[in-house]
């Protein structure tokens, strides 16, 4: 765990963000080779290329308990349906969300977008 914060990157155009939520099943086992999975050494380079491809700056996941917490940045003129619908059809996209889908509490075969639920901000430091 990072308790000096995390850094974040300066992109060259105006981004928004996206905060999405997904609860794992709750198996101490499970949740380490979900982690691992997720890690530098064994992601997938197709699926981070992918991701990158349909427009994605930066995604982020963060774990607590059985809870993620995933940041997705993107340029402003981003189109969430768009990207996602065309993310599903690239190559072993869906094979990796099959490859994953037995550490999380969602249905069988679904989209990332199916399973991740959009959060809504409710405080921000207001100006």
């Amino acid at each position: 765990m990072k308790i000096n914060g995390y850094e974040t990157r300066t992109y060259a155009v105006p981004t928004k963000r996206y905060c999405q939520m997904l609860e794992l099943k709750d198996d101490p086992k499970l949740i380490e080779t979900y982690v691992k999975r997720h890690s530098e050494q064994e992601s997938w380079p197709e699926i981070r290329a992918g991701i990158r491809s349909v427009g994605i700056l930066e995604m982020e996941i963060y774990l607590l308990g059985n809870r993620l917490f995933m940041i997705v940045e993107t340029p402003l003129d981003f189109d969430w349906e768009e990207a996602f619908t065309r993310l599903a059809t690239l190559p072993r996209q869906q094979e990796w969300e099959d490859y994953m889908s037995v550490f999380q509490d969602v249905q069988p075969n679904a989209t990332s977008s199916e399973k991740w639920k959009q959060m809504q901000r409710i405080f921000r430091l207001y100006e």
